[in-house]
Order: structure tokens, then sequence, then C-alpha cells
């Protein structure tokens, strides 16, 4: 709540937050604009992005790390794919993850989770029944989702 402040906008989404005094609004193109300049990647992408195998919401965000939270759906995959700056911890919240990870293929139940070091080729998939739900800790001299290399990629991705 806000008190003793008049005539302002205020828009509140799980994006971003906008305080400014309602003959500003329009101010609001020049930051989009300054950001897009700055190739800032919340241009393009929301807080929760949604994709043709499921979805993900970004819960923390800085320059070394990033943490999300992954929806697969039943029966799905993310592509085969490889980070040059960054490695990832997966640790399975619910369902049940087939895990490929440099040419060895896995299971991990609820409570388990694994490693997956930059550099090497790498994929999840739901084989069950019921969505499948990882969070995911990029950890790294870079995380953005332009680092990454598709080695194989069902919904017609690439690099």
């Amino acid at each position: 709540s806000m008190i003793d402040v008049e005539d302002m906008v205020v828009v509140d989404t799980p994006d971003a937050l906008l305080v400014c005094p309602r003959g500003s609004s329009q101010k609001v193109k020049d930051v989009v604009s300054a950001l897009k300049d700055e190739k800032d990647e919340r241009v393009q992408l929301h807080q929760t992005v949604y994709r043709p195998w499921g979805s993900y919401t970004i819960l923390e965000n800085s320059e070394r790390h990033k943490i999300k939270n992954i929806i697969v759906l039943p029966h799905k995959k993310l592509s085969l794919q490889m980070h040059h700056h960054r490695s990832e911890h997966w640790v399975v919240v619910e369902g049940m993850a087939c895990v490929e990870n440099n040419g060895e293929k896995y299971f991990l139940r609820q409570g388990e989770s694994t490693f997956i070091k930059a550099g090497i080729s790498h994929r999840v998939s739901n084989p069950g029944k019921l969505p499948l739900e990882i969070i995911e800790v990029q950890l790294g001299e870079y995380v953005g989702e332009d680092d990454i290399v598709r080695f194989d990629d069902e919904y017609g991705r690439h690099e």
C-alpha cells in the first residue's frame, strides 16, 4: 500500500514494478528502448516462459547464477544441449526425470539430484504420466539464455 500519494500509476506484475506520476507513464517506452539497446533479455523473456515441452519460471537471477522452477509435461523432453559458460544442478521436486548426461542415461525421483558440468551435452525428459517439476540452479561466468548449443531438438529449434 501507499500513503499520501496522489495521481500516481502503480503497476505490479511478477516481471516488474512501475511507480511513476501519471503524466510520466509514456516514458516506459524509453526504459524498454534502453533495455533493448543493452540487449537485456528481460525485454524478450518474462518471469515465466512457455516452451513446447512445458515451462520455466525464473525464481532468482544475478550475473553469475540463476534459479529456475522447470515443469516438463508428460512424455515431453528438452533438446539435447550444451552450455559453454555455466554448470547446472537439477533437483527433482515432483515426478520422475530421465536424464542424459554426457552420454549416460539415468532416472531421478523426488528429492534426488544431479550435476551437469559446463561443456557437457545433456537433456532431461519426463517419461511419466504426471508433470515433472525440477529446481535448476545455474552457476557460471554467464547465465544468459543465449548460451545454448542444441544438438537434437524435436521442436525444430537451433542455436
